[in-house]
């Protein structure tokens, strides 16, 4: 099912294939140190014939359309059921997780948490994703510890293949 052109997806990352594409739909943060926000999200993700999938996410306000948060990396199976996340964040930090999926769940949880001197600390990260082929929705939950808040929930959208 490759595109004409596109190497054929890596064995090792073929049980993440049901991910590959772009999603699109909308989301709800909360935290205790901002007012609630709705957002517009586009997820992709991709695939270079390597042993990774690359990721890209940006949201957007869903009143003005003004680009809000985004973030780029990549997603690697390391064993069965077994997978790793490394993510560069344009606020200053680099998350690296790790976690697992049965089927089309996903959990994972932050290992490291890099921060450049002028970001907003962030203690730890925690994302849980379920996708339904069926129906073509992707929907997540992001927990979140940051500015002396312990983790807890922080994003949480639904999202359908574009």
């Amino acid at each position: 099912m490759n595109e004409p052109g596109q190497p054929a997806i890596h064995p090792d990352v073929e049980p993440l294939a049901f991910l590959l594409g772009r999603w699109r739909g909308e989301g709800t943060g909360f935290y205790p140190t901002v007012d609630d926000f709705a957002y517009t999200e586009e997820v992709e993700f991709g695939h270079v014939g390597k042993p990774m999938l690359t990721y890209s996410q940006r949201t957007r306000d869903a009143t003005s359309g003004e680009p809000r948060h985004s973030e780029v990396g990549y997603w690697r199976v390391v064993g069965p059921g077994r997978l790793e996340l490394v993510l560069a964040h344009p606020t200053g930090a680099v998350e690296v997780s790790e976690g697992t999926f049965d089927g089309t769940h996903l959990e994972l949880q932050s290992t490291a948490v890099s921060l450049t001197t002028t970001a907003k600390h962030v203690a730890a990260i925690r994302r849980l994703v379920d996708v339904d082929p069926g129906e073509g929705t992707l929907t997540y939950r992001l927990y979140m510890a940051a500015v002396e808040q312990p983790l807890q929930p922080h994003l949480q959208a639904r999202l359908h293949r574009a």
